[in-house]
Order: structure tokens, then sequence, then C-alpha cells
């Protein structure tokens, strides 16, 4: 589900019906220069792919070879899960503690326009 132009309320509501019943969630917004956007995909699973690089040649140490040994690289696929949190949740959050204080730092100023 994808929303845009809709209240506070409504996103609220409509992602917690979507939640309950796994459904991905979207809704996001446009003020001028600043926007926003939330997604809520519930439990999410998805397969990244992770590279690992070795030398081929090991034997050479030094000398005009060492600039042209080759690299071998080898590629697995790690499955991962991620769990959203709903909007409710995420607008929900107690700026007064410590720890939110320090999150207050990275945490961008349009997260704001939503309040």
């Amino acid at each position: 589900v994808c929303l845009t132009c809709c209240s506070r309320d409504v996103m609220v509501k409509i992602d917690q019906i979507c939640h309950k019943n796994s459904i991905k969630f979207f809704t996001g917004d446009v003020f001028g220069y600043h926007g926003y956007m939330f997604a809520d995909l519930g439990e999410h699973e998805f397969v990244e792919e992770k590279t690992k690089v070795a030398k081929v040649s090991p034997g050479v140490e030094d000398g005009p070879d060492t600039k042209k040994a080759k690299l071998d690289s080898e590629t697995t696929m790690v499955k991962k899960r991620v769990v959203f949190c709903q909007l409710k949740e995420a607008l929900a959050v107690d700026w007064s503690g410590e720890k939110a204080k320090a999150a207050l730092k990275r945490t961008t100023p349009d997260y704001f326009l939503l309040q």
C-alpha cells in the first residue's frame, strides 16, 4: 500500500491494518524542498551479496610481478532478515532521554515535518 497527501491519523491507521495483515506499507509527501518517506515492510527477508577478495599468486613478494598479482574474488549470498517498526512507534519517540538526544544529532530535520 502506498499513501501520499494523507493526514497523520490516516497514515497510522492504514499502517496498523497493513502491519497486522503482513502487507507492505509506504507513505511519503513533499513540502517544497523538503519531504519524507516511511516504509513498514514488516518482517522483510532479503539476500545480500558478499564479495571476498583473495590474491591468487601469494608466492611473489617483491619485484615487477608484484604489481601484476591477480586478485580472485568469490561472491557468496547471505540471507538477512529485518523487522521494521510501525509508523505509530516511529512517531512516538521520547526525545527527552539520553539515548534519544544522541540520536537527535543524526536525525534529519525532515523527520519533524511529519510531527
